[in-house]
């Protein structure tokens, strides 16, 4: 447990607890010229930096608080291919083509967070392979429609069925999944701590505990007004999230904040978690919030969900939180909670990111909610390139503008789709598990004999995202399992 930890800053997540031990930088104090200005400490923002200064070019960063203090360092840790939005809708507005060529830009954002990995050493960041998207009803036909499309597009999947699922996922709420081979799950705080020192060494400057106060994007050279200092720079990024607001309320008027809320239990027995659940790496069971979860620290169950629109006192969903694991595996019993925060994300109208140039000079890296923390990687590698190259690879990104997210209103019609979601999804799930019962009860006089149920059984072959702080997470045993409403960290 990394005792140094600054609760203000961080919150008391798990991620905070072990967190890598780092000092903090200091705020800028003197007035600076650079090329490049980045606003945002999150993995966007360091990308971004990191990117242009492994170019030559010179570059600094301000973060207002802690280095990814906010979504970057609360989410699940989920490093996965694609987007939030819907394939099919994706290939409907832009063509075949086009999306393909976006699903491979973020392919190449997921290897590049990889490559880091591997240059920066995993320790601390423990990444762990594979991300299972499992149906909760049972419908092959469309989950293998999924899989055609997802294929075509470039993704690395393979189809579950279900037997193959509720063997490592011994969970009679589930059916058929997509297995996404190359993504994987990873500690997002001490990535970005270890992505923050390997911008300063290719030059990066960075600046904590510095707000950027006002922005002057006129002229060839753009002015930032901090507390202490001011800062020039011939490009302006802006890397942040609905914490914009302050500084640019129209850019963060096209996001919906969306706030999950996040539970570590307390150290299970190995072989009973492990025994409910087999597999290692990332697991969602809804395409909204409810749940993504992953087994973290070797004997700890991490899970997700229970999305709003405002953010709200994280301790108040423990008991839901933990009720929706007792109803997925109840043969886990009681579980406790160690930890307990929550993260707020900007999710667009259409789920994709937001990424381009707003005006001269002016960039736009944000909208990263529900995508994965691959998004983050791809979109500071084409800001980096298009600022310092010329390239334009960016463009690809323009069907997808900025559109304002309807502001309260726009709030409460998330709200209320999320419930309504839960409400469908439920009653979905309660028609596949009685025709699932039905069907068991009808073959039961034909049952194959154990030596049989033995033999199917050994021919599965195993697989080789301006935050609340969060409160302090007193451990608490959950209530017997209820039924649950729902709503990705994402992520």
């Amino acid at each position: 447990m990394n005792e140094q930890i600054d609760p203000a800053a961080y919150g008391r997540s798990w991620y905070a607890a072990t967190m890598l031990p780092v000092a903090p930088r200091p705020p800028l104090a003197v007035d600076l010229d650079v090329d490049v200005a980045v606003i945002g400490g999150g993995l966007a923002g360091l990308t971004t930096a990191r990117e242009v200064a492994r170019r030559g070019w010179s570059v600094a960063l301000l973060e207002a608080g802690r280095l990814a203090g906010g979504a970057s360092g609360r989410n699940t840790g989920f490093v996965l291919p694609g987007f939030a939005a819907d394939a099919e809708k994706v290939v409907t507005r832009v063509g075949f083509e086009h999306a393909k060529d976006l699903w491979a830009l973020s392919q190449a954002g997921l290897d590049y967070v990889r490559d880091t990995i591997a240059a920066e050493g995993a320790d601390g960041i423990d990444p762990e392979a594979g991300w299972l998207y499992v149906s909760k009803v049972d419908d092959s036909d469309e989950l293998f429609r999924t899989i055609g499309l997802l294929g075509d597009l470039g993704c690395e999947v393979e189809g579950w069925p279900t037997e193959r699922v509720r063997t490592f996922l011994r969970s009679e709420r589930y059916f058929g999944a997509i297995h996404f081979l190359r993504a994987f799950t990873m500690h997002p705080l001490n990535y970005a701590l270890k992505l923050a020192a390997a911008a300063e060494r290719d030059g990066a400057r960075i600046f904590e505990a510095t707000p950027a106060l006002s922005i002057d994007p006129t002229g060839v050279r753009k002015r930032i007004t901090t507390p202490a200092a001011r800062l020039r720079a011939s490009h302006v990024v802006l890397a942040g999230n609905v914490g914009l607001k302050g500084l640019l309320p129209r850019v963060a008027a096209t996001l919906v904040p969306i706030t999950t809320y996040v539970i570590v239990t307390a150290p299970i027995e190995r072989e009973r978690l492990t025994a409910a659940v087999g597999y290692r790496g990332a697991v969602s069971d809804t395409d909204l919030a409810d749940n993504h979860y992953r087994i973290v620290g070797g004997d700890r169950l991490m899970w997700s969900g229970r999305a709003t629109v405002w953010p709200r006192n994280p301790r108040r969903y423990c008991a839901a939180l933990t009720g929706d694991i007792a109803k997925t595996y109840p043969q886990l019993g009681r579980v406790a909670v160690d930890y307990v925060w929550n993260g707020t994300l900007g999710n667009t109208i259409h789920r994709m990111p937001q990424i381009g140039e707003l005006g001269p000079g002016v960039w736009l890296a944000s909208g990263f909610g529900g995508h994965g923390l691959d998004t983050t990687a791809m979109a500071g590698n084409l800001v980096a390139r298009a600022i310092v190259e010329g390239d334009e690879t960016w463009r690809k990104f323009t069907p997808f503008e900025l559109v304002w997210a309807g502001g309260v209103f726009g709030r409460t019609a998330a709200q209320l789709r999320v419930w309504i979601k839960r409400l469908t999804d439920a009653s979905a799930e309660r028609r596949a598990q009685a025709r699932h019962a039905a069907r068991r009860s009808e073959s039961e006089p034909q049952a194959p004999t154990a030596a049989a149920d033995t033999a199917a059984s050994g021919s599965i072959v195993p697989p080789d995202g301006r935050v609340d702080e969060a409160e302090p997470a007193a451990r608490q045993d959950s209530r017997p399992p209820h039924e649950a409403s729902h709503q990705h960290g994402g992520d």
